[in-house]
């Protein structure tokens, strides 16, 4: 028997997953939730066998969620399901060394025959997810911009990347304002999040 635990916000989503999971005879669904917090208690407690993701739910996203169950070094194998078809999204997922990452709209069968592959130790990515792989950008970004922006996206204030960095106020300014204008965005926050989804931090 399939142990499985999903993860997902969507209420009528979540409960469609599980009602169609539970009417095969080889999985069982041991724990649903929705949001990234109550799913790592829930994957600890049941030590499932794989683990359905959807990348944003609240408190922990599902690439940090799966970055914890890698961590832990059990053999809980993850499935990210998204509706986003980020090249960003993905790199990081084959990072992690993701077993599987599907969109949506693929249909169930596609879903249940990912997690038998998953469970006999096989990796699953929809076709369309693959393509937008190789569509990745070229990074715009120098290599201290990059560092700047990670930092920033780790929560460090200006004040904190200068001491990290050992760089001047003024030039940690710079290089911000200088990835916001290259990203085509108006704020730090907005250049964190284009540069996330673009793969480049």
């Amino acid at each position: 028997m399939i142990r499985v635990v999903i993860a997902e916000d969507q209420k009528m989503l979540r409960g469609a997953l599980t009602s169609l999971l539970k009417l095969e005879d080889d999985i069982e669904v041991v724990g649903e939730t929705e949001d990234g917090q109550a799913a790592w208690e829930v994957i600890k407690k049941c030590q499932p066998d794989i683990c359905l993701l959807d990348i944003e739910i609240p408190f922990i996203t599902g690439l940090e969620l799966a970055e914890k169950i890698k961590k832990a070094g059990g053999s809980t194998k993850v499935i990210i399901v998204t509706t986003f078809a980020r090249p960003g999204y993905l790199q990081k997922a084959i990072d992690l060394q993701i077993e599987g990452y599907l969109l949506k709209d693929e249909p169930i069968d596609f879903l249940l025959e990912a997690i038998r592959k998953v469970m006999k130790g096989e990796r699953v990515i929809s076709t369309d997810l693959a393509a937008a792989l190789f569509l990745k950008e070229k990074n715009l970004l120098t290599d201290r911009e990059t560092e700047v922006l990670r930092l920033a996206k780790d929560g460090l204030t200006t004040k904190a990347i200068v001491k990290t960095l050992f760089l001047t106020d003024g030039t940690v300014r710079n290089y911000l304002s200088s990835a916001i204008q290259k990203l085509g965005v108006e704020t730090r926050q907005q250049a964190i999040d284009k540069a996330v989804e673009k793969g480049w931090i």
